[in-house]
């Protein structure tokens, strides 16, 4: 599995084709991906949220080394690389009261 910036054309591809990207190397099985980035960048489930299609899109990140990847997983079950980092930060910005300028 290779780790790496993929962009926003691999997302759109793999959001817009399904099946046929599951079989590039930067898509495997959720549990797969998963373990990968546990195992091998150390990285956990920070975030997550749905997107277009019924897609779940994740943030992994490791709190140790600041690595971070973003996947999307279709109704399939197969999870697709986004993107990845490093020097990753959780933040937890608040909203501005209303009718303060941000």
């Amino acid at each position: 599995m290779m780790k790496g910036s993929l962009g926003l054309t691999a997302a759109l591809a793999c959001l817009a084709t399904g099946p046929a990207v599951a079989q590039s190397a930067q898509c495997a099985p959720r549990e797969v991906v998963v373990e990968r980035l546990a195992e091998a960048y150390g990285e956990t489930r920070q975030a997550m949220g749905l997107g277009a299609n019924n897609a779940v899109i994740e943030v992994f990140a490791s709190d140790a080394s600041g690595s971070w990847t973003i996947t999307v997983t279709g109704p399939s079950g197969i999870t697709c690389l986004v993107a990845a980092g490093q020097a990753f930060e959780a933040m937890a910005d608040r909203l501005p009261a209303p009718g303060n300028d941000a």
